[in-house]
């Protein structure tokens, strides 16, 4: 990483500039709490840091043996020929040095041709026959109807696992893991063995009938029931295979799952010789708690089985968070290289005077290098894994990441007193693309907000879509670029139906995320992406006209939330709200009754009219 003037060589930059292109200076003591966290690195760093290139690219290195992933050896000699394979090598250098060696294609994979698509949150599209939450059978049942539809996507919230104890963690955007997915999105009744069980069906339909997800209570009783599946039936020899071939990386978290149900869901609580995933302690545990870490190592196997029948041929475009919570699964695996006392969050802005702070430790830029991007690298393959799409949630974080460092002396532990660190954004770019054309699937980078010079042009350099909302451009649809996602808003923002009616203002009010003169400005700029509608319009007719407007845009790709088609009034999430339902609103409409959906019909009919006219 090379110092910019205002970058200092721990990669913190000592200045940031606001929405409105205002400088603002960071505080000292920032910068001196963030130097003693970020430290300094070893001095033979550039000599066994990965090399991450392209085939062509001169090399770091005059002359090296290349150990190839399939065995083979390859001589180079100051650069890489053009026909070199692509993947995760070794290089050797002719003193004995070893080093990682990434050759990547450079640009993501991307399918010829537009599409649209239904976004949805996964929890909230329920069923007759969900246990209280939206599960993998109903994203089966939603990529059917939309593909009925002429629908070429789904996307999808976070389905990352979360500690599997009370006090369930609704926010996709915190999980404990970005490698492995929540068991709460299982459907019981298909797992393997289920028909040799009990399941009391009835008591788990039941759950459903609140007005609200109630994951503690989802959870509870898909655990009881799940762990009777596996005592009776354990998976035999086909999950026994596929557990050998996850190897240790399952095993990890299988135990951490386990310990996390008897000791807590926060690793930095737990009894001090189990804090290391390499102690000697820790594996006497394992193996004496054996049939746990078993059970949830099979939680895995029959996601895995469930995800890849939900997703079938479609596209379905999964979502990856900014980080992970720190007392979870990653960061106890990754402890060395996370920092610690700092969280990732983001500056005062027009919208949030205070900045914010998301709860996630931040990865040590040069200590993931030294870790050879493993973090990185298992966190993309596994949530671009098995269904054809990825979404980087705040994609800027690939460039620069705000940090917010705890409180101490000259420093209160709000937002306003971070700092952007800088990241090695070309090599992790690379990477993207490397993973993207391995599992052949299109990226996504969400570049909402306040975007630096210079993201999106590397974004385009390396085949990874922007994303456009009408709630954002100030232009026309039809003048948004075509390597685009478009949509109208995000789960964060107004739905179609809680703008036009003013109920998103109202409850913004109730729960005092602005004052009344901010809110209605807000609210009066939005509505001029609604041109035409008479002030006494119905909701469907607002609806209509705004995806009318989306179906104009020529991007790649145009994305249409169920909440919008459903008319529904408020959004999933509420930025800033403590004690507002977020993640927990079940959508108005069961998933066997979507497809008769009039409003929902209708949008669907006009997204599908816009990718032919423009086609």
């Amino acid at each position: 990483m090379t110092p910019t003037p205002t970058t200092d060589e721990w990669g913190i930059d000592a200045s940031w500039l606001d929405a409105l292109d205002e400088e603002h200076e960071v505080a000292q003591a920032t910068i001196d709490r963030l130097r003693e966290v970020i430290g300094r690195p070893p001095a033979d760093l550039e000599e066994r840091a990965p090399i991450v290139a392209r085939p062509g690219d001169a090399l770091e290195v005059e002359e090296a043996d290349v150990v190839c992933e399939d065995g083979e050896v390859r001589h180079v000699d100051g650069e890489l020929p053009a026909d070199f394979p692509l993947g995760y090598h070794w290089l050797q250098s002719p003193e004995g040095r070893r080093r990682r060696l990434i050759v990547s294609p450079g640009r993501c994979w991307l399918p010829g041709g537009r599409a649209w698509g239904w976004a949805v949150q996964l929890y909230a599209a329920r069923s007759r026959d969900s246990w209280g939450i939206g599960d993998l059978a109903d994203l089966r049942a939603l990529r059917r109807m939309a593909a009925d539809q002429g629908a070429g996507f789904l996307l999808i919230n976070p389905l990352h696992a979360v500690p599997p104890t009370a006090g369930q963690e609704a926010s996709p955007y915190l999980p404990a893991t970005r490698r492995f997915r929540n068991p709460v999105y299982l459907r019981v009744s298909e797992v393997p063995g289920a028909d040799g069980v009990d399941l009391e069906e009835d008591a788990g339909r039941a759950l459903s009938d609140g007005s609200l997800i109630d994951r503690d209570a989802v959870w509870a009783r898909k655990r009881e029931v799940l762990m009777r599946i596996f005592f009776a039936h354990g998976g035999g020899e086909a999950f026994a295979r596929w557990r050998e071939e996850r190897g240790q990386t399952l095993q990890d978290w299988a135990t951490w799952a386990a310990v996390a149900e008897e000791h807590g869901g926060d690793w930095r609580t737990w009894p001090e010789q189990l804090r290391r995933p390499e102690s000697r302690e820790l594996a006497d545990y394992a193996q004496q708690h054996g049939a746990v870490v078993g059970f949830h190592a099979w939680l895995q196997w029959a996601l895995d089985l469930q995800f890849t029948a939900a997703t079938g041929d479609m596209t379905v475009i999964q979502d990856l968070p900014i980080g992970v919570a720190g007392g979870g699964a990653d960061a106890w695996a990754w402890q060395d290289v996370l920092a610690e006392g700092v969280n990732v969050g983001a500056p005062p802005d027009a919208f949030n005077s205070q900045g914010q702070d998301w709860g996630s430790p931040p990865l040590i830029p040069w200590r993931l290098r030294d870790a050879d991007y493993e973090p990185f690298i298992q966190s993309i393959r596994a949530t671009i894994a098995g269904a054809g799409g990825l979404r980087i949630d705040h994609v800027m974080g690939l460039f620069r990441l705000w940090w917010v460092p705890s409180a101490g002396p000259g420093i209160d532990g709000t937002a306003v007193d971070g700092a952007y660190v800088r990241y090695p954004s070309e090599d992790l770019l690379n990477i993207v693309a490397l993973e993207s054309h391995r599992a052949q699937a299109l990226v996504v980078g969400e570049d909402l907000g306040t975007v630096e010079d210079g993201v999106r042009e590397a974004m385009a350099e390396h085949g990874m879509l922007s994303y456009r909302l009408l709630w954002f451009e100030d232009d026309d649809p039809a003048q948004w670029p075509a390597e685009a996602m478009a949509a109208i808003t995000t789960h964060d923002l107004p739905t179609v139906a809680g703008l036009w009616t003013g109920e998103d203002v109202e409850e913004q009010r109730e729960y005092g995320t602005g004052s009344d003169e901010e809110l209605e400005r807000g609210r009066t700029s939005l509505l001029a992406q609604l041109p035409g509608l008479a002030e006494g319009a119905s909701v469907e007719e607002a609806v209509a006209r705004a995806h009318e407007r989306l179906a104009g845009a020529p991007s790649t790709l145009l994305s249409a939330t169920l909440d919008d088609a459903l008319g529904e009034l408020r959004r999933p999430n509420m930025p800033g709200t403590a004690d507002r339902p977020n993640w927990s609103l079940p959508l108005p409409v069961l998933v066997e009754d979507l497809a008769g959906h009039p409003l929902l019909q209708q949008v669907a009919a006009t997204l599908a009219e816009g990718v032919r006219a423009a086609g």
